[in-house]
């Protein structure tokens, strides 16, 4: 932190102290014991949590059809006290879930949806589940169980009397491309909400410095006439054609665009058959940058593109926002103390048997991967370059925010492969996902028994914030609930 944002920051904190006086933090002595205890009961409880993530991974639900995965964190949640709403934002598969009352209010967010195209055997090797598309490649089955758990343990240490305040759990559904947490976000569920602590699966385990860079996504739908490609291919007009020409456009903007932007697109639907002129055609992009007005103007150029192939092909199109996320606003206060946290939980230690299975997967991949003891490290706390988007960060611009990864997957394996999904269908990846519970609850410890941390992290999201007022990127939309069909 350099010494001109450290001496802002200390202003507007000390600011923050003298208007709102904070009781005084609790003994290092207390703080220390109740870690303890979480961390034994979350050891305790681990073979429950660890049923509930298989269940969820064998349940492999994508985007906004988590009905099965949201219905059993909820009833888990209602099992041990929580008063739980369901169905909000629109969205029949997101939730609240509350426990205590008053101050401090403390957020932990939980996802649970998976990704298409992804199944996966719980095996060494490249199989697929017959009857089943998707498969948790991302490892939520692991992200949802992990907080519900966390937000138990915080639920036990409120009810007997450690500190006082709230502990709310966020269902959070259709991460993956369906941007459920601006919904969420945009409906006022984080108001009075004073920080929010999530996680996510990984290779690796390190306090979350990395911002995820903000993102629009759309599905353009164009529109042509239908008739004989041999016989009469003069009176069609191909949808496909337009779809292609927009394509080709995009992929030569892509030259002339910030080197930081990631454009990807999939043909969704391309015709039915080579001897009929398409009639319909649609095409599914992403638009990515590190800055979300970056994001606005790529994208203003992609429809633009789409304009011009509906011109020069014959064909009419019309789009439909999918989901907009902003960048992840960095909070390094409570980064910094959540890696105080996660050094004291460690690292994932693997058997012998998990050890072989991991050289496994690790020779599957196609590249050298770290050594598999890496998983057992915790890495330095470093400020790093994102690469991929998250719905976290419009709750990052409503309220301080922190997050980690922990080793969930052998070290090495990347996101969104059958590698992931089959770490995340085994006891190597429900042991990281303890990693995951423990340092948030650790960490959520601290935000309820230290207010001095809590006003210091809300100095520094006043700060980076500044004057911007959030919006969300994907508008006025309501929720994309089919986007996955």
């Amino acid at each position: 932190m350099n010494l001109k944002r450290y001496f802002a920051l200390s202003l507007l904190s000390a600011g923050l102290l003298a208007s709102h006086p904070a009781l005084p933090p609790t003994p290092a002595a207390d703080v220390t014991a109740f870690k303890t205890q979480a961390i034994k009961d979350l050891e305790g409880s681990y073979g429950d949590y660890q049923k509930v993530a298989q269940q969820i991974w064998g349940f492999a639900e994508v985007g906004y059809k988590e009905t099965k995965s949201s219905a059993l964190l909820q009833k888990t949640l209602r099992d041990n006290g929580f008063a739980v709403q369901a169905g909000v934002a629109d969205i029949p598969t997101a939730f609240v879930a509350t426990y205590g009352s008053g101050k401090p209010v403390i957020g932990i967010l939980a996802e649970y949806d998976a990704l298409p195209g992804l199944s996966q055997q719980a095996s060494a090797e490249k199989k697929a589940v017959p009857g089943l598309d998707a498969g948790h490649g991302c490892g939520h089955n692991l992200f949802g169980t992990a907080s519900v758990a966390a937000g138990i343990e915080l639920k036990k240490l409120i009810k007997e009397g450690k500190f006082k305040g709230t502990v709310k759990v966020f269902g959070c559904p259709a991460e993956e491309g369906g941007s459920g947490k601006v919904y969420l976000v945009r409906a006022g569920l984080f108001a009075g909400v004073d920080a929010a602590v999530h996680w996510h699966p990984s290779n690796q385990n390190r306090s979350m410095m990395a911002s995820y860079i903000a993102n629009t996504s759309a599905k353009f739908r164009f529109h042509g006439i239908s008739s004989h490609a041999a016989a009469s291919p003069q009176r069609g007009r191909s949808a496909l054609d337009g779809v292609e020409a927009m394509n080709n456009m995009v992929n030569m903007m892509r030259e002339h665009v910030p080197q930081e932007t990631r454009i990807h697109y999939i043909i969704t639907n391309g015709g039915k058959a080579p001897n009929v002129v398409p009639d319909f055609a649609e095409v599914y992009y992403y638009v990515r940058h590190p800055n979300r007005d970056e994001v606005k103007d790529a994208f203003a150029r992609v429809v633009k593109a789409a304009e011009g192939a509906a011109l020069g092909t014959g064909t009419t199109m019309d789009y439909e926002i999918i989901g907009g996320t902003h960048e992840l606003l960095l909070n390094e206060t409570l980064a910094r103390a959540l890696q105080v946290n996660l050094e004291q939980v460690g690292g994932v230690s693997y058997t012998p048997q998990e050890v072989a299975i991991g050289k496994q997967i690790q020779a599957s991949l196609g590249f050298p991967a770290p050594p598999i003891e890496e998983a057992a490290k915790v890495q330095p706390f470093a400020v790093t370059d994102g690469g991929g988007s998250s719905d976290v960060g419009d709750v990052s611009f409503t309220v301080p925010t922190v997050g980690l990864m922990a080793a969930t997957w052998i070290p090495g394996t990347p996101a969104h492969s059958w590698q992931a999904v089959t770490c995340s269908g085994q006891e190597i990846g429900s042991k990281g996902m303890l990693v995951a519970a423990k340092t948030m609850t650790l960490t959520a410890i601290d935000l309820f028994t230290d207010p001095v941390l809590l006003q210091k992290a809300t100095a520094e999201f006043k700060q980076d914030v500044g004057s911007y007022v959030y919006k969300p990127l994907l508008g006025d939309r309501k929720p994309a609930l089919n986007y996955r069909d």
